[in-house]
């Protein structure tokens, strides 16, 4: 997913651009959208985005003043123009992406699949440096990649409180409360975290045993953990469960 916000000071272009994304791009996911450079100034800061569609001619503040006002920029933008020929070869020049007004289908894709590239290039990158950093430090615990909707997170497994099964995708929960949405199986993370301490007590859930804080026996065996979460305990892994507990 692509959390994105859209400035613009004419509300048909928001309409249009939010049916065209929900038509024909459903990997991107407007958080909200501002009428003016102020406006979009504060839904900046309170959301944090992947990605900005930015007008550049607006009342007050032009696009590339509001750009001036966030920086550095921790967004890619993607810029929407009507005829300011001047700005556009500027955008073209610094190989930015642009759409022009009335805008169409074709060239959002377009646009919006960019983007994508260039967010999954930087994940990739970090990705890559935590590698480097795993192999070039073997006598420290390993951080493992989270890959969420929202970013990656490198944690420790000793941060990792519990997994959960959510289909084809998992909960993860970590020991300050953050509960993270991860496109990996529970199966991924009880191969990952093998060495490290987990069990798998139910098809569903998989808990760091360094935070059991018991095992309960009424209505059925079941632990409780540090967090006061009671993880219930299948039939299948009993043996296993109460082995590993030992």
């Amino acid at each position: 997913m692509i959390r994105a916000i859209h400035i613009d000071d004419e509300p048909h272009n928001h309409r249009s651009l939010a049916r065209i994304l929900a038509e024909t791009c459903p990997q991107v996911q407007i958080l909200g959208q501002a009428s003016n450079a102020a406006e979009g100034r504060a839904l900046y800061l309170q959301t944090q985005p992947d990605l900005i569609f930015l007008d550049i001619e607006m009342p007050d503040q032009n696009g590339f003043q509001f750009l001036e006002s966030i920086h550095p920029v921790r967004a890619e933008v993607i810029f929407v123009t009507a005829y300011d020929q001047y700005a556009l070869r500027a955008i073209k020049f610094a190989a930015l992406d642009y759409l022009l007004k009335p805008i169409n289908v074709t060239e959002v894709q377009a646009a919006v699949a960019k983007v994508q590239e260039k967010l999954l290039a930087r994940w990739g990158n970090l990705q890559l440096q935590q590698l480097l950093d795993n192999l070039r430090n073997p006598q420290q615990q390993p951080k493992i990649a989270l890959p969420s909707i929202e970013r990656v997170d490198f944690v420790e497994p000793d941060q990792i409180l519990r997994c959960q099964s959510e289909n084809a995708y998992t909960f993860v929960y970590l020991l300050d409360g953050t509960k993270l949405l991860i496109t990996k199986s529970l199966r991924d993370f009880e191969n990952l975290l093998a060495d490290h301490g987990f069990l798998r007590t139910h098809q569903s859930h998989l808990v760091n045993r360094k935070y059991v804080r018991s095992l309960l026996k009424k209505d059925g065996d079941s632990l409780l953990l540090t967090d006061g979460t009671v993880i219930p305990i299948s039939t299948r892994q009993k043996t296993e469960v109460l082995a590993g507990l030992k």
